[in-house]
Formats: C-alpha cells, sequence, structure tokens
C-alpha cells in the first residue's frame, strides 16, 4: 500500500475529507468503508476501482448527492441493486470484473453512462429499455447473443460499444435509434470479416525504438527507426498494443481496421504489421505525423459524456471548417466503400496542421466491417454520417469570423453565407429519421460545390 493511500484512508477516517465532492481510493479493499457516509453531503464522484469488493452496503443510497461511482478490477460477479437507491447517479462503472448478472430495475432512471467492459454478461434485463437518459453503453467483451428489443426505448442513446461478444445479428431497431452516432461491433459472428490486409510484415529486430509519442486504451506509440538490408533508415510510429480488452474491442480487430483501411491522404498511414514482437504481443508500423500536427479536440469528459471537448478559446474560421470537412469526409468515404465503419469519428482522433489545416483521421480501436451488399450497409453509413454531423456542429460552434474577414464586408458576407452552407448540411447529417441522411459520397458533392463557390 502506497504512503498516498494511506494518507487518504487516514485521513477519511479521521474526518478531515469533509466537504470534499470527489474520493479516490484504491487499497486492496475487500469491505466498502463506512467513513464514505459521512461525506454523504457533498460527494458527487466516488472511485473505488482496483480493490477486492464484491458488494456494497444495503444503504448506499444515504450518499444522496452520488452522481458517479467507478468500480472497475472488482470481484463483483453481479451489479448491486442497491444502486437504484441513488436517484442521481448519472455514470455507473463496472468494467473488469466477473459480471454474469445485469438484474431488473437495478439502476436508477438517470443513468446516462453506463460502463460494463470486460465482464461475463449473457443477456442484458428488458428494463434497461427504461434508461430513457442512457446515451453511452459500454458492453465489449462480453458474451451477449442478442439486445432486448425493449432497448429500441433509449431514444437518446448516441454511442454503444458491442465489439468482442456473441451477437448473431444486429436489431433493425438499432438502425432507427434517432441519434445512435458512434457504433463498434467488431469480433462477433454477425460481423463479416471482409478485412484483407495486405501489408508486410516487419521483423522486430529492424526497428529500433526511441521517444514515447502517446499511449491510448489499446497500446503505446514510440518513435522509431525502420531498417533492413531492404529498406533504408526511415523514421516510423511503432504501436505495440497491450494485448487486453479495451472499451471499443479487441487490438486484434483494431489492427485488422488499420491494415484494410489501405492509404488515404487524410487517414493516418499503415505501413506494414510487426512479427517477433517481445512478450509475444501485436504491433503496427505507421507513418510517422510531422510535429506540427495536433489533435482537432479533446475527448468528452464526464460532464459532455458523447461529445468532444475543446480547450477555452478555440476558433476555426469557416475556411478552415470547410477545408476540415472535405478531408475528413474524403477518409470516412474511401472506408465506406470498401466496408469499413470508423466507429470513433470525433474530433479527438483528427490531427490537423494549423499551416493549412490537413487532417488525418486515425484510431481504427472501434471499427467494424460490412459486407457492401448486406441489407444494414447504408443503414450502418448512416450512422457514421450522423457522428460527422456532430463533429461539423462543434466545429460551428466554435466557428468565428476573422478580423480581416470583419473589416470587409464582401467577405465578411461572403463567409456567412458559407457558414450557412455548411449549417445547411450539418441539420441534413443529423437528420432524427436516420434514412434521410445523405451517404458520405453525396456529401463529398455538396462540399465540392459550397468549394465551388468559394
Amino acid at each position: 500500500m502506497s504512503y498516498q493511500v494511506m494518507e487518504t484512508i487516514d485521513l477519511l477516517r479521521s474526518g478531515k475529507l469533509q466537504g470534499i465532492k470527489r474520493l479516490d481510493l484504491a487499497a486492496g479493499l475487500t469491505e466498502f468503508p463506512i467513513e464514505i457516509f459521512d461525506l454523504a453531503d457533498s460527494l458527487e464522484i466516488l472511485n473505488l476501482s482496483d480493490n477486492r469488493l464484491r458488494s456494497l452496503p444495503a444503504d448506499l443510497g444515504r450518499l444522496h448527492r452520488l452522481k458517479i461511482i467507478f468500480l472497475s478490477n472488482n470481484d463483483f460477479e453481479e451489479v448491486p441493486e442497491v444502486l437504484a437507491d441513488c436517484p442521481n447517479l448519472s455514470m455507473v462503472g463496472f468494467k473488469s470484473n466477473k459480471i454474469r448478472v445485469l438484474g431488473e430495475n437495478v439502476l436508477p432512471l438517470g443513468v446516462r453512462w453506463l460502463i460494463l467492459t470486460d465482464n461475463q454478461l449473457a443477456k442484458l434485463p428488458n428494463s434497461i429499455g427504461r434508461l430513457q437518459k442512457l446515451q453511452k453503453l459500454m458492453l465489449a467483451g462480453n458474451q451477449l447473443r442478442s439486445l432486448p428489443d425493449e432497448m429500441a426505448a433509449c431514444q437518446n442513446l448516441e454511442l454503444i460499444r458491442l465489439a468482442a461478444n456473441r451477437l448473431e445479428f444486429l436489431p433493425n431497431w438499432l438502425f432507427t435509434l434517432p441519434r445512435l452516432s458512434w457504433l463498434a461491433y467488431a469480433g462477433n459472428p454477425c460481423c463479416i470479416a471482409n478485412l484483407s490486409p495486405t501489408l508486410p510484415s516487419i521483423a522486430w529486430g529492424d526497428l529500433t525504438l526511441s521517444d514515447t509519442l502517446g499511449e491510448g486504451a489499446s497500446g503505446v506509440i514510440s518513435k522509431g527507426v525502420w531498417q533492413s538490408p531492404a529498406q533504408p533508415p526511415t523514421d516510423v510510429a511503432i504501436k505495440i498494443f497491450k494485448g487486453a480488452m479495451t472499451s471499443d474491442g479487441t487490438p486484434a480487430d483494431e489492427m485488422n481496421a488499420c491494415l484494410a483501411a489501405g492509404g488515404h491522404p487524410h487517414l493516418v498511414g499503415a505501413l506494414g504489421t510487426i512479427v517477433d514482437c517481445p512478450d509475444n504481443r501485436s504491433g503496427l508500423i505507421l507513418s510517422l505525423i510531422p510535429s506540427d500536427y495536433r489533435n482537432l479536440g479533446n475527448p468528452p469528459s464526464l460532464d459532455s459524456c458523447t461529445r468532444d471537448t475543446y480547450a477555452a478559446g478555440t476558433s476555426f474560421t469557416v475556411t478552415a471548417i470547410l477545408q476540415i470537412a472535405i478531408g475528413i469526409s474524403s477518409a470516412v468515404a474511401h472506408l465506406h466503400a470498401q466496408g469499413i465503419m470508423h466507429g470513433d469519428l470525433y474530433a479527438h482522433n483528427i490531427l490537423v496542421n494549423a499551416t493549412d489545416r490537413h487532417t488525418l483521421l486515425g484510431d481504427f480501436g472501434a471499427a467494424s466491417s460490412y459486407d457492401l451488399t448486406d441489407s444494414i450497409a447504408m443503414a450502418l453509413e448512416r450512422l457514421e454520417v450522423r457522428a460527422f454531423g456532430c463533429l461539423l456542429e462543434d466545429l460551428l460552434e466554435c466557428c468565428q469570423v476573422t478580423d480581416t474577414e470583419a473589416e470587409n464586408l464582401i467577405l465578411d458576407s461572403h463567409s456567412q453565407r458559407l457558414r450557412q452552407r455548411l449549417d445547411n448540411l450539418r441539420q441534413s447529417c443529423l437528420q432524427p429519421i436516420p434514412a434521410v441522411r445523405p451517404l458520405f459520397s453525396k456529401i463529398d458533392r455538396i462540399l465540392a460545390e459550397i468549394t465551388n463557390e468559394d
């Protein structure tokens, strides 16, 4: 037990944490510390992940201000019924437990974000359809064979992760949900494995790793050099997968989708797979992105739930938004032409060059494949169209006319017309009836028309 953890426990027991809104406590706990109830009048976020808990106290509802509870990496075998006694709970996290049972009516109706990734669930309760405020549902890495039809009532559902389950089909009602935008279902029997990666295998001994560039849920990306007798020294990015289930799915499915995506000027390019990785892990060689590229946005926050966040003061000119939209629409159209749904079309997965607003879409962790002749092919694409509409909406909310444009009434008037055209496209992509949304081929044509008018 670390000094910091011991200090936190001592402070909790001494009553010196009165008034705090968030408590994080990982100390190998086997029982819920009753001293937590002394924080009932202030505590809003409780994180008891990375312990050995199997149950929660029957009077958990005493934490009447509790909004978020994290219980990942514990020993729960079922979702405790006492959660229903916490009326203000909006986020519940049980990632990587041993949960086999999610009973009827055990969750409060106000839940917006439910995380049950990496458990042993074989079915969901019909009462999940009562969660009218549910926006984000994380179910990857379970044993689900079907979804209850009652879930069709979850009309606010925007993101659902179903990868690495045992689903034989995707229900038709899924494609009628008016707000669903981000779907991942790779690693199920219903996911057609039509991906045919053809990139070379690269020996671990031909690689030299240096600085770490970043780390995500699925792996670590480092800067490196690829050199062999047949390959001159080439600067590359090297991604080594952690080999564990992520919130989106498995590293193997991510790797296959990234390789099968092929080359495109607005995709982060894969150069090959790595053989003989240490510890039997998997790895990818990616094109090294120039250092002047930055993430377009930041991931969703606990409050925003499904929508990306942007640093204070972030702004884009309308012409920059048009450039970004053209690049990303082209990249996603390319993916869907090959039967690949990205599944995580977000600003935080887009890199942008500040000089000319060139964009690169990356992170295939939530990607799924489908048969282009399947009856649901266009329905899947139109889910992603809504994600594109959300991206446009976010960028337009950050839109700001430049000083030069503001000084010139003609340019300013032109910018306003351009913004209106982009806003019209946004509305089309966000249509609540999925079947009337445009496909990406049409979005490309609309953006080309806007550019020609520019």
